[in-house]
């Protein structure tokens, strides 16, 4: 079958389309024929060998899909790799059967990056309404779905965005505010946009950006990081965490993988926020299966909006 296999970290050059084995079949697996594969900066991450789990070379990118198995049903799930290809193996325990009524570009926004929305959000930041949160990259597949939720949820929400297109973008998601995230003075406007110091504040860019949010919080506030797409991660202050009994929390999806509860709960919930409309995942372009690397370099000028993915049937 055709799959972006990559023999060596680096730039996105390095994302292949080769010929590889087809998937076996395996016992508590589904074996799908893939219609999207998601692309995620966790992705970029493992392309330049800093992701948190290492990956053993060759390497299949890709870690979530929408397919449709051999008899005709159709699901999106989770994948540990392998998401770049034709073919893909699902376990059960992290495959949901997609409602007719969703389709396959809504499914895959939701599998990894809505989830992730989803328990950043309500597991990890507890976030409750009437609070204040700030949501970065506002205008990208998560951002754009956390700041959706966190407006259902009853939260005020500033969001932060580097361009004034993906700003716009996330006013018109609901945002009571939209910031320019390269600001020098971020801190002074998101206290001017939410009338004081906030409860909650997301994080995933890195220095400085989160040591200006950071200072934006309100004493016993929550900050719930996610990443460093900076490249910058810092060391925390620990003084101010102190001064402000601040609580921080980290999060990465795949530590819920094997907790039952928890991922079908937040699914079944992202499934019906999007087919009453409270939710409405961002369409940002598919490519096919063969312009891995130009998608990966589309992620990295962060100009583009929402969901990207790939069409491994093209």
């Amino acid at each position: 079958m055709r799959a972006i296999s990559m023999e060596e970290f680096g730039g996105p050059e390095v994302l292949r389309l080769r010929e590889i084995p087809e998937p076996r079949p395996r016992a508590a697996h589904h074996l799908l024929r893939v219609t999207r594969a998601g692309v995620n900066f966790a992705d970029v991450h493992v392309r330049g060998n800093t992701y948190l789990s290492p990956v053993t070379l060759p390497y299949v990118p890709g870690n979530e899909v929408v397919g449709t198995t051999e008899d005709g049903r159709r699901f999106v799930g989770l994948t540990q790799g392998g998401g770049y290809a034709e073919q893909a193996l699902l376990h059960r325990r992290v495959a949901w059967a997609v409602p007719d009524d969703i389709t396959d570009d809504q499914a895959v926004a939701l599998a990894l990056q809505g989830q992730s929305a989803w328990h950043l959000l309500f597991t990890t930041a507890r976030v409750a309404a009437g609070e204040t949160v700030v949501v970065p990259a506002a205008g990208g597949g998560l951002g754009s779905l956390a700041v959706q939720l966190a407006r259902e949820a009853g939260a005020t929400v500033i969001a932060l965005a580097s361009t004034e297109r993906k700003r716009r973008l996330a006013r018109d998601l609901g945002a009571d505010a939209a910031i320019d995230s390269t600001a020098d003075d971020l801190t002074a406007r998101i206290l001017d946009a939410a009338g004081g110091p906030v409860q909650v504040a997301l994080e995933m860019t890195g220095e400085p950006v989160l040591s200006r949010v950071l200072d934006a919080l309100a004493p016993h506030g929550r900050l719930a990081l996610y990443g460093f797409a900076s490249g910058r991660p810092a060391d925390l202050p620990i003084r101010a965490l102190l001064e402000k009994s601040i609580t921080v929390s980290g999060f990465w999806l795949p530590n819920l993988y094997r907790d039952r509860e928890a991922l079908p709960t937040s699914m079944t919930a992202l499934f019906e926020a999007v087919r009453k409309g409270a939710v409405k995942p961002v369409h940002g372009g598919v490519l096919p299966l063969g312009d891995a690397s130009t998608a990966h370099a589309t992620l990295a000028t962060r100009e583009h909006v929402g969901k990207l993915s790939l069409d491994p049937t093209t």
